[in-house]
């Protein structure tokens, strides 16, 4: 019966562990069919698509499965058609939200965010309620363990990037750009051999909070979801 129970657990594990691994494909699937639609299928000519193609490959996605993303943004292949929504609204402790997702069903998308924002302690806001608090722009990680500070401050700033941060208690520096500098200061980064954690374009915050107690629990239990 151990030997039994052993091989349940492994089982068990391997479940879990392909479940995790089939919603990041799906997910990584979605940002490519759209960034192809909206840009076209040639990643040389659309960074998005280069950039989601690049984080599908990170994660180990089949390239069989990226050719038919592609494909089904571009309209070779018969797909679900996602679309980009963007909400706004409040969390716990009155933070702002700023919430991107891609959906086949935005009255369906906007109920489920609704409830989870109200099951956590937040509210759902009007259009323009938050958005202005955030800017897009361009985030590169790179692991201080790989690169010193000034090294990196040399290369990433002369390749147009806006400002590198260090804080103590992170593993990465973050280099801050444009969203229209990003692909240069990334495609320099690779050139000097340095090696890059994380790089997306995203919508940062102006300025930050701090949250404790409850709230910040709450706040953790939705980023969760």
């Amino acid at each position: 019966m151990a030997g039994h129970s052993k091989w349940a657990q492994i089982k068990h594990k391997k479940a879990v562990v392909d479940a995790k691994r089939g919603k990041l494909f799906s997910k990584l699937a979605k940002e490519i069919s759209v960034a192809a639609k909206l840009g076209g299928g040639d990643p040389s000519m659309n960074p998005r698509l280069r950039t989601a193609i690049e984080k599908a490959k990170e994660a180990n996605m089949p390239q069989d499965n990226i050719k038919r993303a592609i494909q089904k943004g571009t309209g070779e292949l018969p797909g679900m058609a996602y679309e980009e929504a963007v909400y706004e609204g409040y969390g716990p402790g009155g933070v702002a939200l700023l919430i991107e997702v891609l959906t086949d069903n935005k009255n369906r998308t906007v109920s489920e965010i609704r409830h989870l924002l109200s099951k956590h302690g937040g509210s759902l806001g009007e259009a323009g309620c938050v958005s202005w608090i955030f800017e897009k722009k361009g985030l590169i990680l790179v692991d201080k363990n790989t690169i010193d500070e000034d090294t990196l401050m040399d290369i990433a700033l002369e390749a147009g990037a806006e400002d590198l941060k260090n804080d103590p208690g992170e593993e990465n520096y973050e280099i801050i750009t444009t969203a229209d500098e990003f692909q240069s200061v990334k495609d320099a980064l690779t050139a000097r051999g340095v090696p890059i954690a994380m790089a997306e374009i995203t919508m940062l915050p102006k300025s930050q909070v701090s949250l404790e107690g409850d709230s910040a629990e709450k706040m953790l239990r939705l980023m969760e979801v």
